[in-house]
This record gives structure tokens, sequence and C-alpha cells, in this order.
């Protein structure tokens, strides 16, 4: 009964504690969105989160970095999830490309600070910052997954000739700039945009007669 005691305390306190780091991820998710990854201190996290101190933070974090990286792994999880479930049962290769920017672009309409706060990291990051906080190694995962299901589509015969990481940069440095664009025209149109975009890779990678 001792140990099983111990043990339910463990639990109980790993839960807490996975909890309470959520808790302030979450919240400096949202300081990074409106006030910009070089303002959002300790402090204002803190009192985003509802916290006390801004003790709790350095408890779960070993200072600003290590909750950024944080911030960014749990950006890119949340957009990843989306993403897919957007994209899973669709087996046409043209219908998954239109997919990509109509899922991505609608991500920012339900997770605005996400990509808001993502936007501002990637901008103000200094380059001795580690791989800007890991999402150089989420962001060549991406790739190197959309390039396969680039060469899968042309192996197909439904995507012409053409190099598919070159095509990954170009689908990427497209919808970043529409989301920078976003973030700053409130009169924006996600969807207009994502329909647009599509149009322009859709014919970017057909194949012509």
């Amino acid at each position: 009964m001792q140990a099983r005691s111990r043990s339910s305390k463990q639990d109980e306190r790993t839960f807490t504690e996975t909890a309470r780091r959520a808790q302030i991820v979450s919240a400096a998710i949202a300081v990074v969105a409106e006030h910009g990854y070089p303002n959002a201190s300790f402090a204002k996290i803190a009192k985003q989160a509802g916290l006390s101190s801004t003790g709790m933070i350095s408890y779960h974090f070993a200072g600003k970095d290590d909750l950024i990286r944080a911030v960014v792994a749990e950006i890119m999880r949340v957009a990843l999830e989306f993403v897919s479930n957007r994209l899973e049962g669709e087996v046409d290769y043209t219908a998954r490309l239109r997919l990509h920017f109509a899922a991505n672009l609608a991500l920012l309409d339900e997770y605005p600070d996400h990509l808001r706060a993502l936007s501002s990291i990637i901008a103000n990051a200094h380059p001795s910052d580690p791989q800007t906080f890991g999402l150089a190694e989420h962001l060549a995962d991406f790739g190197r997954i959309q390039a396969e299901r680039i060469r899968e589509a042309q192996r197909a015969g439904v995507f012409r000739d053409f190099d598919p990481t070159v095509m990954v940069i170009a689908m990427r440095g497209a919808l970043d700039a529409a989301i920078a664009r976003a973030s700053v025209d409130p009169d924006f149109d996600t969807a207009a945009c994502a329909r647009e975009l599509a149009d322009l890779f859709d014919y970017a990678t057909r194949k012509h007669s």
C-alpha cells in the first residue's frame, strides 16, 4: 500500500507539472503573438498565465530559450495535427496539393496567435539561437514529407518533372508571406488567398499537354 501511495503521489505531481508547463507555454504563445518575441518577458507571461510570480516559470524552464523551444514545439505540433486531419483520407494528388493551402491558411483562422507568435520568433531570433529553437528541425521534417508526396505524384504521372525540394521551398515561402500579410492586414481573406495559391501551384505542378 505504501508503495502504491508513493507512486500515486508521483503520478499526481507529474500530471500537475505537465499541466503547469502547458499553461505556461500557452500563455507564452499569447504574449509573443501580442507583444512580439523581443518583448515577451517572464513578467508578462506570468501575468497572462495567472501566476503569482515568474519563479514558477523558472522552475519549469531553464530560461527564455528553453521556454521558446517548447513554444515552437507546441506550435508545430498543433499545426501538423490540424493540417494532417484536413488531408486525411484524400488520395488524389492534385486535391491534396490544393487542400494543403486551404488547411494551412485555415490554421491561421483557427489558431491566429500560434502563427503570429511563430512569425515573430522567426523574424527576431538571433542567428546564434540554437537552430531557431528547434524550428529548423521541424521544418526540415515537414519539407521531407512534402517532397516525398510530390515525388509520389511524379512517379504516378500526375505532376510534371521538376525538383520537389525547390517546389516545397516555393510553397513554404508563399504560405509564410501570406501569414505575414495576414498579421498586419485585418481584412486579409485567408480562404481567397488559399484558392489563389492552390490555383498557382496546381498550374505549376501539373503536366501540360
